[in-house]
């Protein structure tokens, strides 16, 4: 199999593509794999199946080279987050939706000439909008976009939907919920206070959460959303239905709750060491999540973590 990731030097890109190279059992055959970001650090450079592409997804002759060879499945992982395509609308629109189309146009003209890629898309819940039903969500709940970042993404699902309908690319897309524990750095993600907070607490150093105990998020830590890219690639499209897509299993668990599963996991007095903010436009769109329902999903075999202590753990062993 030749295999594409692009956004493969991101915190879910490393962990996947590390876990495509050890042979992961949904794509045990991966003779080469093709990978697409801005930099990156060393890691795989020395594996002869790996091929490195750096450069942005928005460059065309980068999406190019990365067709030289027919490809049989794509993670599309490459993103501009929240905040940052808040601050440049148009940088947004060019990584999260003008790349995808790109991609998606790549498929195409390879698939004019009889293979169709797999096509995994990395989505968001940012396509649900805030504030949420306070009833709970579930497949049926309709999208409402709050953010440049969520509109782009919900453009390109149905786009992508249109493109798996025309026999262009075999698409699966996933709405991943917040994805813990992200690395201490710059990433334009307003909800990075979340991972803050588990990283802080779980080496025993205070931290200010800026939304309150209370505040509620949907969360699964990077070796289960790995899990469930793998799957998505392996099992049928066909268990998409039309729109091709569905939002995945998540825990919901209060920030409070959190807290408690980082100091349960990991041995250190967390609650004590938390503190806790009122900031109303980050709880607005990041800390009054629901109730979450997703069939589709459940269905088709995709899993969340299991419990809060389980995630508070896996969240840091990558």
């Amino acid at each position: 199999m030749h295999v594409l990731v692009t956004g493969a030097a991101g915190f879910v890109g490393r962990a996947l593509v590390a876990r495509l190279l050890a042979g992961a059992p949904a794509l045990p055959r991966i003779d080469r794999l093709t990978l697409i970001d801005l930099a990156f650090a060393d890691g795989d450079a020395g594996d002869p199946r790996v091929t490195r592409l750096a450069g942005s997804i928005t460059d065309a002759a980068l999406v190019t080279a990365a067709f030289a060879a027919p490809v049989d499945a794509i993670f599309h992982l490459a993103s501009l987050p929240g905040g940052a395509a808040e601050r440049d609308p148009l940088l947004g629109r060019a990584v999260n939706l003008d790349a995808t189309l790109a991609l998606l146009d790549a498929a195409r003209a390879q698939s004019l000439a009889g293979r169709a890629p797999v096509f995994v898309f990395a989505s968001t819940i940012a396509v649900l909008g805030a504030p949420l039903p306070a009833g709970g969500v579930d497949d049926a709940t309709p999208c409402a976009p709050a953010l440049s970042y969520g509109a782009h993404k919900l453009a390109a699902e149905v786009l992508a939907a249109d493109a798996a309908r025309r026999g262009w690319a075999d698409v699966r897309s996933l709405r991943l919920p917040g994805i813990v524990a992200r690395p201490p750095a710059p990433s334009g993600l307003l909800s990075a206070f979340t991972s803050d907070l588990i990283r802080e607490l779980a080496a025993g150093r205070p931290f200010a959460c800026p939304v309150p105990a209370r505040a509620t998020a949907w969360l699964m830590s990077v070796p289960c959303v790995v899990d469930n890219l793998l799957h998505a690639a392996a099992i049928d499209g066909a268990r998409f239905g039309t729109a091709r897509v569905c939002t995945l299993p998540a825990l919901r668990l209060s920030f409070g709750e959190l807290a408690a599963a980082v100091g349960a996991a990991w041995g250190t007095n967390a609650q004590a060491l938390a503190s806790w903010g009122e900031d109303a436009a980050l709880e607005a769109n990041f800390g009054r999540h629901p109730p979450l329902a997703t069939p589709l999903a459940d269905a088709a075999g995709f899993r969340h973590d299991g419990d809060a202590v389980t995630l508070a753990r896996r969240a840091l062993e990558i």
